[in-house]
C-alpha cells in the first residue's frame, strides 16, 4: 500500500469529548485541557477512583494516516486493550492477537514454546511514559499497531475501563481508475496501486466483485474479510 500512502495526506481527527476537529499534530495538546472540561460523567456501575492513568496514541504501523487516542487507567489490562483495538480497528474472523512489549510477548493464547504470557496483565504493571509497544492482529494477514505512552497522570477516574478519546477523520482515497472516492478495495491487488475502486468502476475490475470489500476507516481495510 506504499504507492498510496503516498498520495494521501494525514486527516485531521474528531475529538470524541467535545466534537471538535483537530490535525493530528495538535489533538494531543487539545485533549490536555478538554479531558479537564469534558470529562465524560460516570455511568453504568463506574465509580469515580483516583487512579493513574496512562495516555496512548495509536497508529497503523507504515499507515500513519490511521490514528487514534485512547486514555488507559493503569488497572485495565492488555486483554482490555486489545478488546478495543479488536471493536474499533479489527475485528474480523476472529484470529489471534498479541503485543510485544520490550523483549516481553503477551498472547491472546500464550503458549510455552515461544515464551510467551497472557494478556491479563495491568497496564502500570508493564507500561512507562514514553514507551513504544507492537500489537499484531491476524498472524496470516496482518495488520500492525504501533502504540505510544505519551503521558503518564494522576487523575479522577470516571469511565470503566479504557476511554476512545479521538480518532482520524476517514481518509479521503481515490479511485484508481477514475479519481472519484474509492468506496471498494481489491483483496487481490494490495499494493500494486490498481486497488482502490468506486461504485461505478468496480463492477469492471478484472478480479471480479467476490474480490472486493468496502473501504473503511481502519488500517484493517482490503485485508482477510474486514467489513463483510
Amino acid at each position: 500500500m506504499e504507492e498510496q500512502q503516498n498520495t494521501i495526506r494525514i486527516p485531521e481527527g474528531r475529538c470524541n469529548l467535545c466534537c471538535r476537529t483537530f490535525s493530528k499534530e495538535e489533538m494531543t495538546e487539545h485533549l490536555e485541557t478538554c479531558r479537564e472540561e469534558n470529562a465524560p460523567k460516570p455511568r453504568g456501575r463506574a465509580k469515580p477512583r483516583q487512579g493513574k492513568v496512562f495516555h496512548l496514541v495509536v497508529e497503523g504501523v507504515g499507515l500513519p494516516q490511521y490514528w487514534m487516542h485512547l486514555d488507559a487507567p493503569a488497572d485495565a489490562t492488555l486483554r482490555e486493550l486489545d478488546g478495543l483495538l479488536r471493536e474499533v480497528w479489527l475485528e474480523c474472523c476472529g484470529h489471534m492477537s498479541a503485543f510485544t512489549i520490550g523483549k516481553k510477548r503477551y498472547s491472546v493464547l500464550p503458549t510455552e514454546e515461544l515464551e510467551e504470557e497472557g494478556m491479563d496483565i495491568a497496564l502500570g504493571e508493564v507500561l512507562r511514559p514514553q514507551m513504544e509497544f507492537c500489537h499484531e492482529y491476524d498472524f496470516g494477514t496482518t495488520t500492525g499497531l504501533l502504540l505510544r505512552v505519551v503521558a503518564e497522570r494522576e487523575g479522577l477516574i470516571t469511565w470503566k475501563s479504557i476511554l476512545f478519546l479521538a480518532m482520524n477523520v476517514a481518509p479521503e482515497i481515490k479511485c484508481s481508475s477514475c479519481g472519484e472516492r474509492a468506496t471498494q478495495v481489491c483483496c487481490l491487488c494490495i499494493g500494486e496501486g490498481e486497488e482502490w475502486l468506486c461504485d461505478e468502476c468496480a463492477p469492471r475490475h478484472e478480479c471480479g466483485e467476490d474480490m472486493l470489500l468496502p473501504v473503511l476507516n481502519s488500517p484493517r481495510t482490503g485485508m482477510c474479510a474486514y467489513g463483510t
